[in-house]
């Protein structure tokens, strides 16, 4: 029996392809539904002149198409000119190949832009096919990758799973560690700290009680969110991005977007003295995890951070039964809270042979001192030990 003949195309923006066709390839029936990779939100940061060329990001996303031009496919894909916005850092790649006499820039990133978190990068749904379509789009990037003189192919945080296929067909993996919230049947936030050690349940405790002192939060989701919390959030994002990254990545543009098309899977958290916001935290709601994007404030106060952005985010996934709580990239401190360490996945495909063979040995390390450093970490966690 013949097998059905697939055609791969390119696409500059995600305007050129209805949402529904989309969505249908990017959250199919049968699996979680992430935020993220919605056309919603992605065409949102294209939309609002986030990830566009001129910012260094020009979409240039795959598409596998069946016979009829049904859409059976398809694959986040960037053109890079930088490294920015991308949280799986390969500055000293870049340095090392570049002082070597290469060009490393530009290269190709398949990932949802600013947005560190680990989701389907090939967007194939289940079916016999399955296995081809991945193959099939893998196999685009990479030609698009060689014929345009690209030095590499990226695909940053994609499951073990994916990552252990890439290995197979020849791609270099690397491995990096986050810190998530796991959500173990609990009751309310009181039934969470009952599993800590006796020390860190009482260091939460003075933590949640010094910040709430005298502020109230409000948890604000669909029609509840207006233009006015927008203002003041986009205040907090610009405040935050402006000191700790030197460049915030969206415009006040996006956050608008954002919520018009999506604000039923946007939680916004928002801390008041009175009635002026002084602080606030930004998640994207899945069907089983509750992800922490962004966040900031005018009026630093002791603890406002952790209440903020983890312990206000926990009691959100208690009271909605939700498994996860990702609260961003890195941050070690999340430990004490809660927070245990989980292994992140990228997988690398480089044109040149010697940078690649010096990456691959670079890798190998890495990965074995990541292993090491999680399994340190999970001996400390604040959980009780008998429980």
């Amino acid at each position: 029996m013949d097998e059905t003949v697939f055609k791969a195309r390119i696409i500059t923006g995600l305007a050129e392809v209805p949402s529904e066709a989309w969505n249908k390839v990017a959250n199919p029936a049968g699996l979680p539904f992430d935020p993220f990779l919605s056309w919603e939100f992605l065409e949102a940061l294209e939309a609002s002149g986030a990830a566009r060329p001129e910012t260094g990001w020009s979409p240039c996303h795959v598409l596998i198409e069946g016979p009829g031009d049904e859409l059976l496919a398809a694959m986040p894909l960037y053109a890079k000119t930088h490294s920015q916005g991308e949280f799986v850092f390969d500055h000293s790649w870049a340095a090392a190949y570049e002082r070597a006499g290469g060009q490393y820039f530009p290269k190709l990133l398949g990932a949802v832009p600013f947005t560190p978190v680990t989701g389907r990068r090939f967007l194939v749904p289940p079916g016999p096919d399955q296995d081809r379509l991945q193959n099939a789009l893998l196999s685009a990037a990479i030609q698009v990758a060689a014929q345009n003189d690209f030095s590499s192919v990226h695909i940053n945080f994609l499951s073990a799973e994916h990552a252990s296929q890439m290995a197979e067909t020849g791609l270099l993996v690397r491995t990096d560690q986050q810190f998530h919230w796991q959500n173990d049947g609990y009751e309310d936030f009181p039934d969470f700290l009952a599993a800590l050690s006796s020390a860190k349940r009482k260091n939460l405790r003075k933590e949640r009680a010094k910040a709430q002192a005298g502020l109230p939060f409000k948890h604000l989701t669909g029609d509840q969110i207006t233009e006015e919390h927008w203002d003041a959030f986009f205040e907090f994002y610009m405040d935050t991005g402006s000191r700790k990254w030197g460049y915030p990545y969206l415009n006040r543009k996006t956050f608008s977007v954002l919520g018009e098309r999506m604000a039923d899977h946007i939680l916004l958290i928002l801390a008041y003295d009175e009635d002026l916001p002084i602080a606030g935290a930004l998640n994207l709601i899945g069907s089983d995890t509750l992800y922490g994007r962004y966040w900031g404030c005018t009026d630093p106060r002791p603890f406002l951070h952790f209440e903020t952005c983890y312990y206000q985010a926990i009691d959100f996934a208690i009271a909605r039964n939700l498994q996860t709580v990702e609260a961003g990239a890195q941050g070690g401190h999340k430990l004490a809270r809660g927070y245990v360490p989980v292994t992140t996945h990228s997988a690398h495909w480089i044109a040149h042979k010697g940078l690649r063979e010096a990456i691959g040995d670079y890798l190998e390390r890495e990965r074995s001192a990541v292993e090491h450093e999680s399994e340190y970490l999970m001996k400390r966690t604040p959980f009780r030990k008998d429980g």
